[in-house]
């Protein structure tokens, strides 16, 4: 068994559609350990003011993870990877003592520097809650520095195409998090899970040394050359600064949530956790596993096989992802009751955070074509387009979040029919929803833009979108209302008072849409459900080992 286990993830995939089932199959494990661990922590804190200090700590470290260590993300280091296959270990080293030297720099004028700026951003937390989330901070400060040396691995087993491996990591991640909360968050609380971060980051590196090792591949430190760090900063810098914007967005929203009533921050995050679920099943998976291909016909000059991979991953990400979107949205409040319903977690948390997953979920395609266009101007070397598109998304969405709160406040009328279209006009807090609509307006707004501009370079992007568009936004209508109708319908069956009858509820009525939007894509004659259909009777998890070039076995 552990040797079948080891086949398994060290195999390579045979194509695109197999690629991202196996990244979206890997996602679905670290999404239900995500569950599982989301459940904990609401289950043991409730949506109250400490778990609001847990999520607000992460905010420099993600900061800093996001800005500094893209100097070694797949997006960045893939391209050079595939291209120096002669000096590769000497690139590495390069690499590794540059991103060394950066974030042990950083990390420790952040360490000083966290009372200023955690005391800057969240103004709305109380004395004592605030000294706690410069301790929280200050030890997950810790978690860029592993994450940072695990995505350059990362950055090698996705070059050499090993997909599972690269997969496994984020499962791995979760699982620390977990025995963090499980074993140590009952005696010393937050702190507790917060360790349990820095214990998953370790796994999430861990996994993938044996292959980094057999590879001969291992980082070691060297003298700087900084011609080849100026080559890699030519493309990770503009990267770095557009991945930042969307980094600030955030939080800009959970600072503003600190200044909302007890719970927000936490409202907040439990909805965006759930909300990544459809992104990372379908938009992280589809564009992780079109990307290197991407880099190579762009570096073979094929423009025409270029143009066509980017509109066969923008087909499936529509594909998946708008039935998936309408679906969350229905069943959102036997998502949320069953998942986080537990413990201090109440039903107006419940609720509320529901209703803040529905207007989250909303942009869930264009979120996910985002990742997609971004990473299609990225292995064409164009950074710096992207990047002057998110500074003025990022604009457009801070702007319109302000408009919206403020407008929330001051307008009865945009306050109940926000309210009474999601059912919490009665509860307090409520305004922790127009954090969550301003984000998707915004990346909305994103990417519209990149696909403009997008068709712009590379014209041809959207033909033949429209047939898979109008198929899917039309069995996802159909889905979405055999879903309402049976909720309406099993709850006759089921007592919802319970944990298992929400479930069955729940997933009756999921069922049950799933058959009519299968029948319905069938009936329309939707190719992408053929080719869906293809790739699972395929196996894609026994999919044979194809080296990327033929030195790498």
């Amino acid at each position: 068994m552990p040797r079948q286990f080891l086949n398994f993830i060290y195999r390579e995939s045979r194509s695109l559609n197999q690629a991202a089932l196996l990244l979206g199959f890997f996602a679905l494990l670290a999404q239900i350990l995500a569950f599982l661990r989301d459940r904990l922590l609401a289950h043991i804190f409730g949506a109250s003011s400490e778990l609001d200090v847990y999520y607000a700590a992460f905010r420099v470290p993600d900061f800093i993870f996001v800005t500094v260590a893209s100097v070694v993300s797949v997006s960045v280091l893939v391209p050079f990877i595939i291209e120096k296959r002669e000096n590769l270990k000497e690139f590495i080293d390069n690499i590794f003592s540059f991103f060394a030297l950066l974030i042990f720099a950083v990390s420790a004028a952040a360490w000083f520097l966290m009372p200023a700026i955690n005391g800057l951003l969240f103004r709305g937390l109380g004395s004592e809650e605030l000294a706690l989330s410069i301790t929280l901070s200050r030890i997950l400060l810790l978690s860029p520095l592993i994450l940072g040396v695990s995505n350059l691995f990362g950055s090698i087993t996705q070059a050499h195409q090993r997909f599972a491996l690269y997969g496994l990591a984020p499962v791995l991640y979760n699982a620390g998090i977990i025995v963090g909360i499980l074993t140590l968050s009952r005696e010393v609380g937050v702190v507790g899970v917060v360790w349990g971060v820095v214990i998953g980051a370790l796994l999430h590196a861990a996994i993938q040394l044996p292959f980094i090792i057999k590879k001969r591949l291992t980082p070691g430190f060297r003298r700087i050359d900084w011609a080849v760090i100026g080559q890699v900063a030519a493309l990770s810098v503009p990267r770095t600064l557009t991945l930042s914007m969307s980094s600030l967005a955030f939080i800009f929203l959970v600072s503003y949530a600190s200044l909302m009533t007890e719970g927000s921050i936490s409202v907040l995050s439990f909805a965006n956790n759930l909300q990544s679920v459809p992104l990372s099943l379908i938009g992280v998976s589809y564009s992780l596993a079109a990307f290197p291909i991407l880099s190579r016909r762009f570096q073979e000059k094929n423009l025409a096989a270029f143009l066509e991979q980017m509109r066969t991953s923008a087909r499936f990400i529509i594909f998946w992802s708008l039935p998936l979107a309408t679906l969350f949205i229905m069943l959102r409040a036997q998502i949320v009751r069953v998942l986080l319903g537990t413990g201090e977690f109440d039903w107006n948390a419940t609720r509320l955070t529901a209703a803040a997953v529905a207007l989250f979920v909303v942009s869930t395609v264009a979120q996910s074509l985002t990742l997609l266009l971004m990473r299609g101007f990225y292995s064409a070397g164009k950074t710096l387009k992207p990047f002057l598109i998110s500074v003025f998304s990022t604009g457009a969405l801070i702007s319109l979040t302000y408009i919206l709160v403020k407008t929330f406040y001051e307008s009865e009328n945009f306050r109940y029919f926000w309210g009474a279209l999601l059912k919490v006009e009665d509860l307090p807090g409520n305004a922790v929803l127009m954090l969550s609509l301003g984000f998707s307006l915004g990346t909305t707004i994103n990417m519209a833009i990149l696909w403009y501009f997008f068709e712009k370079e590379f014209k041809g992007l959207t033909k033949g979108l429209a047939k898979v568009a109008f198929q899917t936004f039309g069995a996802s209508v159909l889905m979405g209302a055999a879903a309402y109708l049976g909720l309406n319908f099993f709850v006759k069956f089921f007592d919802t008072a319970t944990l298992p009858g929400l479930f069955l509820q729940g997933f009756c009525s999921w069922l049950l849409a799933i058959i009519l939007g299968v029948m319905v894509l069938q009936a329309l004659r939707s190719c992408e459900l053929s080719e869906a259909g293809q790739a699972l009777r395929g196996k894609f998890w026994r999919a044979k080992v194809v080296a990327t070039d033929p030195e790498i076995v």
